[in-house]
Order: C-alpha cells, then sequence, then structure tokens
C-alpha cells in the first residue's frame, strides 16, 4: 500500500530528475521545437521540489495532494509540456480523491488517467511523435502486468521496458503535433524530447 508520503517521495524524485534534465531536454528540444523544453521543466521541477519539502505537512488525502502539485506544477511551467504535466497530475487527483492508501490497480487507475488527460488536452495519438509514443504502451503495460496478478515491481519494470520501446519505435516517425511538426521531415530519425521525458520519469518514479 502506498500512502500519501510515498507518492511526496515519488513526486520529489521527479522534481529531482526534471532538475537533471535540463541540458539534455534543451539539446534534444532544439533539434525539433524552440530549444526552451529543458528550462521549462527545470522551472516545474524546482516547483515540486519546494512543494515536496518535508516541513510542509502533505496531510492524508492522496488525491487533493496530487492535484495541488498539478497547478503548482503549472504556475511554474506553463509552456505546452508543463500544462500536458500538470493536466496528468490532476487528473491523477481526480481518481484518487479522498483516498489515504493506493494498492496495484490503483496505482494504475492513476497511470491511465494521466495518460487520457494527456491525450485530451493535448489532441494528440499513438504515432503522432509525442509523449504519448512512450506512456500509452507504458501504461497498458503496467496495466495488464497488474491484471495480470504480476508483483508491482515486476510490473514497474515491464512499464519502463515498453516506455522505452515506445521512445525508440517513435526515432523514425515525422512529427504531427506542436511547433516540432513546422520543420516536418527534419524530426524523422530525432529522439523525441517528450518519450525521453517520459522514460526519463518513469525510471525516477519507480527507482
Amino acid at each position: 500500500m502506498f500512502t500519501v508520503v510515498h507518492v511526496r517521495e515519488a513526486l520529489r524524485r521527479a522534481g529531482e530528475k526534471l532538475l537533471d534534465l535540463r541540458d539534455r531536454l534543451n539539446e534534444l528540444d532544439a533539434a525539433m521545437g524552440d530549444g526552451d523544453l529543458g528550462l521549462s521543466m527545470s522551472k516545474g521541477g524546482e516547483a515540486l521540489i519546494e512543494y515536496t519539502e518535508p516541513e510542509v505537512s502533505p496531510g492524508d488525502d492522496i488525491g487533493k495532494y496530487l492535484s495541488t502539485a498539478g497547478i503548482a506544477f503549472n504556475r511554474a511551467a506553463p509552456s505546452t509540456m508543463g500544462t500536458l504535466l500538470a493536466t496528468a497530475l490532476m487528473r491523477m487527483g481526480k481518481e484518487a480523491k479522498g483516498a489515504t492508501h493506493l494498492d496495484a490497480p490503483a496505482l494504475a487507475r492513476l497511470i491511465e488517467a494521466a495518460t487520457t488527460g494527456i491525450q485530451e488536452r493535448g489532441k494528440a495519438k499513438l504515432g503522432d511523435k509525442t509523449i504519448l509514443d512512450a506512456l500509452i504502451p507504458a501504461s497498458q503495460a503496467f496495466s495488464a502486468a497488474i491484471q495480470q496478478g504480476q508483483p508491482l515491481q515486476q510490473a514497474a519494470r515491464a512499464m519502463v521496458e515498453a516506455a522505452r520501446q515506445g521512445r525508440d519505435a517513435a526515432i523514425p516517425l515525422r512529427s504531427n503535433v506542436g511547433r516540432a511538426s513546422w520543420v516536418g521531415e527534419r524530426t524523422e530519425g530525432k529522439l523525441d524530447p517528450g518519450t525521453v521525458l517520459c522514460v526519463e520519469l518513469l525510471e525516477a518514479l519507480t527507482s
């Protein structure tokens, strides 16, 4: 069972990872967009770290804690990706409203809610060469593993591996959404920064 304390620790790891990724994301984004994704995500990371300071009580309601984290993230990183990740957090918060503990099936529902939120907000689909090319297979793999009764750690490994495969499968694709779509064929053969971000965050969250 996971409590709000576990959620706080996970959010802090995510925030620290976003800071670490600043230069790499900027470099990847420069090849496909405007090159400031790392800067935006590092601001969001700083907000998460501040939000998860141990001296600040997280309360007991996991849903409320996640929703408020989403608001804080959106305020700090009001970019396209910032909005998507904030939406994911708030959708997770809505799914977990009133919960003080989360079991494995509940975690799967949270990930599914986050994925749906990003899909709806970003109006993208699998194959558009976005974060969803890693996130959708990751969510599906985790849910399938949990439904099959696999241990949580095994399900988490399956999720991360599916995200990695999705990231790699998107490399030859052409970006169809957002600023990256403006440069058309130049995005083919390049890593999508959103898929890289997804893999790195999932690795941090499951470490």
